[in-house]
C-alpha cells in the first residue's frame, strides 16, 4: 500500500513544524493509520505495516506512532482494560466499543453537545479535549453499520 501523495504532504507539513524530518517508516505507519476505518491497535498496524516493509519492528511502529502523535495528525482511543486504539480523525466525535466484538465505532454528536459539555467545568478550567465512550454490544446484523 504506497503512501498516498496527500497522505504524504500532510505528514512532511507536520514533521517539519516540529523540526523532523519524514522516513520510510513514518510514511508507512501514518498510510496505515490514515487508511484505517477500524480504530487499530498497535499490533494491528504492526501487522499491516509488515505487508508494505517487512523488516519494520514493532518498536519501530510504537515510535512511530508516538511521533505521529507528537505531530497531531492521529489521536489514541482509549477503553479500559483494552489496548489504545489509533486513528485519523481529529474531529469532535465520541467512540462506542462493542463488548462482544471489540469493534470500535465512530459516533458522531452535535457539535453543541461539545460545548455544553466543556460548560461543565469550572469557568478558570481550560479545556483541550473531551472523551466521550459508549460501551455495550449490538445486533449481529447491526455491527458495523452506522446508525
Amino acid at each position: 500500500m504506497p503512501i498516498l501523495d496527500n497522505h504524504l504532504e500532510t505528514l512532511n507539513q507536520a514533521l517539519e513544524k516540529l523540526g523532523l524530518r519524514s522516513t520510510r517508516q513514518r510514511e508507512v505507519v501514518y498510510s496505515v493509520v490514515a487508511e484505517a476505518k477500524d480504530h487499530p491497535t498497535a499490533d494491528e498496524i504492526f501487522v499491516r505495516s509488515r505487508q508494505e516493509m517487512p523488516t519494520i519492528s514493532l518498536a519501530t511502529v510504537y515510535n512511530c506512532l508516538e511521533t505521529l502523535l507528537e505531530c497531531t495528525l492521529i489521536r489514541q482511543v482509549n477503553f479500559v482494560r483494552e489496548s489504545t486504539r489509533y486513528e485519523p480523525n481529529l474531529k469532535p466525535h465520541a467512540h462506542f466499543y462493542c463488548d462482544k466484538t471489540g469493534q470500535v465505532m465512530d459516533v458522531q454528536l452535535p457539535e453543541d453537545l461539545y460545548a455544553s459539555l466543556t460548560r461543565l467545568v469550572p469557568q478558570t478550567a481550560s479545556v483541550s479535549s473531551v472523551e466521550l465512550n459508549f460501551r455495550g454490544h449490538m445486533p449481529d446484523q447491526v455491527i458495523g453499520q452506522p446508525r
